[in-house]
């Protein structure tokens, strides 16, 4: 790995020389030649061109500010910034705005080191799993006769289309209440069957939606008919042996966010 590495003082040398008996090309700089670094850049600039990583560690926040400001177009799309100096706290909030202002607009903790992957892979998979679901509505509903800007049209301004989905997700499931029903499960069971059974009659397959109706019809057996048809989400939990709860205070905290 290609790092950079700007301040060799007491701190800093040991650390750039342990980082290059490593293996790693370490591109070293400081305002006086250090020996023992078999890479070196006569700018900060220089430094920070063109590595993965870039490491500094300066004797404080006015040596910090500078080196940013000598490094900010050298350093690539994509690279690390690790600030080893002993730095005001003022300081390293400034550069924290300044990054999440780049990355976006509602940056938060998510959880130790891996929550985030595991995040953005659930992310990603609601996302296809919901994209796979519309290719079987909107085959269904144009094979079946309306013409597909309609359909558009009735999807975006029926009562999903018009809520965010995920908000929908604290009305029931992530407190686990499903009484009183907003809608029943013995109704969902009847549409869902309805809209299966048009598409065997118009010959489209529907993957997804057996599986939708398979879940519903679970959940009936279960004598769950009255209760909301969201607890069929309850038989996904059971077989992965994990329970999906959130206090309905913090739901409240979460969507005005």
């Amino acid at each position: 790995m290609k790092v950079g590495f700007i301040g060799l003082g007491a701190m800093g040398r040991p650390m750039a020389a342990n980082l290059q008996r490593a293996g790693h090309d370490i591109q070293a700089h400081d305002l006086r030649r250090i020996e023992g670094f078999a890479n070196w850049k006569e700018s900060a600039a220089d430094a920070a061109r063109g590595c993965e990583v870039l490491f500094t560690s300066l004797p404080g926040p006015k040596e910090v500010l500078d080196t940013k400001r000598k490094i900010e177009s050298a350093l690539p799309s994509g690279a690390t910034w690790f600030d080893l100096s002993t730095n005001s706290p003022e300081v390293v909030r400034r550069l924290q705005r300044e990054l999440h202002a780049i990355i976006g607009d509602q940056p938060y903790y998510v959880g130790p080191i891996g929550a985030g992957t595991v995040a953005k892979l659930a992310h990603n998979l609601a996302s296809f799993a919901v994209q796979a679901a519309l290719a079987e509505v909107f085959t269904l509903g144009v094979k079946a006769g309306v013409e597909p800007l309609a359909l558009f049209r009735a999807l975006r301004q029926g009562a999903t289309g018009r809520k965010r989905t995920f908000d929908r997700l604290a009305e029931k499931f992530l407190p686990g209440d499903y009484e009183p029903a907003s809608f029943a499960l013995r109704l969902a069971h009847k549409d869902v069957s309805l809209a299966v059974e048009l598409a065997q009659r118009q010959g489209v397959p529907l993957k997804v939606g057996k599986i939708a109706l398979d879940e519903l019809t679970e959940a009936m057996n279960r004598g769950w008919g009255e209760r909301d048809c969201r607890v069929a989400m309850t038989l996904q939990e059971e077989r992965a042996g994990v329970s999906v709860r959130v206090p309905p205070e913090d739901l409240s905290a979460a969507l005005k966010e």
